[in-house]
């Protein structure tokens, strides 16, 4: 279903389907890009990123992009766009005691806060209260109130994954100085989009390590402190987990899916999946 709802306070809520190209925007607002169904890519100056259902996209105020979808593809895209004020004062109330909070006062002139434009895993909490808050809209629901309360319980889970995706894995870089941890998850994260968005794709830790802009055994010292696995099994991860999506939602047959994931070998996609899932893919399917 397609819409685009402005609540009173300047939050907005995008809903459409079906696949286009959109030229060059600017975002007016922290946006919360995800892809229920299909995917969408992204294009952020050099950067091309592609979102799929497991995935979600943070573009921040006055960021510029384009969008492409494959139009064979049937894609469900939902956007939430945060008010520059409901999004500082939820951020104050995160960080602040009660008692700073009340010293504040209205809080105008402060600086809006930034987040690192990069690709998030979209699971546990916060997809269950986005699906919450769509299936809410589909079915008409005009209480904004309500409304407000999922956009706030989203700010809540984003600032969790936040918290997992970046803060602590930037603590996990055995650097002293704070700036080179920074700079070295930045740059480790360009690393992690491009598996995202190439996973299905031969990649080489040259590529990898080149797109990066880090040399091939900086990458695999530092992927591994930050993530707790090497490139090769975040890849191998990545593409079963897509894996499980194309057999739930499609009828490809399994071996199709084999080599639409990225796998050479149907007998090593069975071993990785059955090891790593405990179940055959077509059980799985069968289950499903």
């Amino acid at each position: 279903m397609d819409y685009s709802k402005v609540l009173r306070n300047n939050n907005k809520i995008v809903s459409r389907t079906g696949g286009q190209r959109q030229g060059p925007q600017y975002t007016s607002d922290l946006s919360l890009r995800f892809v229920l169904s299909g995917s969408e890519r992204y294009d952020i100056g050099r950067r091309h990123l592609s979102i799929y259902p497991d995935s979600f996209l943070i573009l921040n105020r006055g960021t510029q992009y384009s969008t492409d979808t494959d139009l064979d593809q049937q894609v469900q895209s939902f956007a939430i766009n945060f008010d520059q004020q409901f999004l500082q004062d939820f951020k104050d109330c995160w960080t602040f005691d009660h008692d700073s909070l009340l010293d504040k006062g209205n809080g105008n002139g402060k600086a809006q806060p930034e987040f690192n434009e990069t690709i998030y895993p979209f699971a546990g909490d916060i997809k269950y209260n986005v699906f919450h808050l769509k299936q809410h809209l589909d079915d008409g629901m005009q209480d904004e109130m309500l409304i407000n309360e999922y956009l706030h319980h989203t700010l809540i889970n984003y600032f969790h994954i936040y918290n997992d995706e970046i803060c602590k894995k930037a603590e996990k870089l055995d650097f002293l100085n704070q700036g080179t941890r920074v700079e070295i998850l930045r740059r480790l994260n360009l690393a992690k989009e491009f598996l995202y968005s190439n996973y299905n794709q031969n990649i080489s830790l040259e590529d990898l390590a080149e797109h990066a802009c880090l040399s091939v055994n900086h990458l695999l010292r530092t992927f591994k402190q930050a993530f707790g696995l090497t490139p090769h099994q975040f890849l191998i991860q990545l593409r079963l987990k897509r894996s499980l999506m194309l057999l739930k939602d499609t009828r490809y047959p399994v071996n199709e899916v084999v080599g639409m994931v990225g796998f050479e070998c149907p007998s090593s996609f069975i071993r990785l999946f059955r090891t790593h899932y405990k179940i055959t893919p077509l059980k799985y399917r069968q289950s499903a």
